[in-house]
């Protein structure tokens, strides 16, 4: 196992979530296109573009992410909700589009389009389901 310093592991991880999931205040990630449990994951990145815009740092910790990602940014000086502000700071306003979204039993992959720096990626956002609710567990 490759360990990496815990600062450079946020950057790896959460600046490019949160570069993916933030976008521009009168920009907004739409969920109605989706149907059912799709719906549900498709809400939860739209919360997180929400929570991320209003810099709601506290609530993206409690309620958007995984228990596996806090845990990790919990180890950061300040813990998750210093270490998701520390990288709110960090992005500009990026747009997102949810291209698709699919299921495998608790686990999900949303497939999205950003604009970021002025060029379009194509990435995914991974979620786990937990306690019922579906969180946001990683950036592949």
């Amino acid at each position: 196992m490759v360990r990496i310093p815990i600062k450079r592991a946020l950057a790896l991880l959460l600046a490019p979530l949160l570069a993916v999931g933030v976008a521009a205040c009168a920009s907004t990630t739409s969920s109605s296109s989706f149907k059912g449990e799709s719906h549900t994951v498709a809400q939860v990145i739209a919360n997180l573009q929400s929570e991320a815009t209003a810099g709601e740092a506290k609530k993206i910790c409690t309620e958007e992410l995984s228990s596996a990602v806090t845990t990790r940014l919990s180890a950061a000086r300040g813990g998750c909700t210093q270490a998701v502000k520390d990288q709110l700071s960090e992005v500009d306003t990026p747009e997102l589009t949810i291209q698709s979204i699919q299921l495998r039993g608790t686990s999900a992959s949303a497939q999205v389009k950003s604009t970021y720096a002025g060029k379009k990626r194509l990435s995914t956002l991974t979620l786990l389901k937990e306690a019922g609710k579906w969180k946001i567990s990683g950036l592949g």
